[in-house]
């Protein structure tokens, strides 16, 4: 097990970035979003149109990190039995067998998460906040490290169900992902036709460039990343802001003051840190409060975004000085 320092651990998630980029090129602040998340030890939603390499980015980093991996298309007919497994008579013994689910693996990509219905999304919710799941009344311990990696569709896109506020909550970020720049765009495009049809999406490119301990030790060290009492009065004072403001139907929670500070944490040693500056909070703040709070029936007829209410509320708080 690795005992990292700040820079060696700055340096060893800079190579993960690296070996990521390979395989999906530009767009670093999404990159660096969904690496805050998880080593944060936390689950990232991503959201966006369909083709803008959601399913790709996943990919690429459950291969850098040296994890197990394993995708589940999610649709309508998508049972929870699918997700989780069950428990099968086996009839040459005659003895009850577990069959577990593709949900024990490292990294778990629920792609278009939000195409199957609400107690299909359900059989998420004791993996993603127990790492554990429950098999005929037997607990069954997840993998070490256990991410979900999920992919969405807008909800106004044909055939797509809201997820549960419950299972929103469970993500520690909400990530949207844009259309690339023209450079981007055309990198893209050239890399990819250059390796085939363009059909398919390579990923020979990427190598492990850690194992899961390797991971797991970066998560622990995070740990020791220093929060000062103004830093953690300034997250708490954020989350108390959403409560508060008429535009919103309901505020974050208190898990949303604690999410705050775990990717602040998680994003000063990616900086190179072991201390957590007021910036940290903020860039960090609308991913992981926007999917936490809801719009009044006003406020989506004025076409308001909770994105946009987030960044309002950081506009108007106090920050405290470094």
């Amino acid at each position: 097990m690795n005992n990292y320092t700040a820079e060696s651990a700055k340096e060893a998630v800079d190579l993960l970035r690296k070996e990521i980029a390979k395989a999906f090129i530009g767009q670093d602040d999404l990159v660096e979003l969904i690496m805050i998340t998880m080593l944060a030890g936390g689950h990232v939603l991503l959201e966006g149109v369909p083709g803008l390499g959601k399913t790709l980015l996943v990919r690429a980093i459950a291969k850098a990190i040296g994890g197990e991996s394993k995708r589940v298309q999610f649709t309508p007919d998508l049972m929870p039995s699918d997700i989780t497994g069950n428990i099968m008579l086996n009839y040459s013994s005659g003895e009850f067998i577990t069959k577990k689910g593709p949900v024990f693996t490292n990294l778990f990509i629920a792609d278009e998460i939000n195409r199957a219905p609400a107690k299909t999304q359900a059989a998420l919710f004791e993996a993603m906040q127990e790492y554990q799941v429950s098999l005929d009344g037997t607990s069954h311990t997840l993998p070490n490290p256990f991410v979900v990696l999920a992919t969405q569709n807008p909800y106004e896109h044909e055939g797509t169900y809201p997820l549960p506020d419950a299972q929103k909550d469970r993500f520690l970020m909400k990530v949207l992902v844009d259309y690339p720049s023209k450079d981007e765009e055309t990198a893209m495009i050239t890399q990819v036709i250059s390796q085939g049809t363009g059909a398919e999406l390579f990923l020979d490119d990427v190598s492990a460039v850690m194992n899961p301990q390797d991971f797991i030790a970066l998560q622990n060290f995070i740990s020791s990343v220093k929060v000062d009492a103004s830093i953690i009065d300034y997250a708490v004072r954020l989350v108390q802001a959403t409560r508060s403001i008429p535009a919103l139907q309901s505020g974050a929670g208190p898990r949303g003051g604690l999410a705050l500070i775990r990717c602040a944490r998680s994003r000063a040693l990616i900086q190179g840190r072991d201390f957590v500056l007021p910036d940290d909070v903020k860039i960090v703040a609308a991913p992981v409060l926007a999917h936490r709070i809801t719009l009044s029936a006003e406020s989506e007829l004025e076409g308001l975004t909770e994105q946009a209410i987030i960044e309002y509320i950081i506009a108007q708080t106090e920050t405290p000085r470094s």
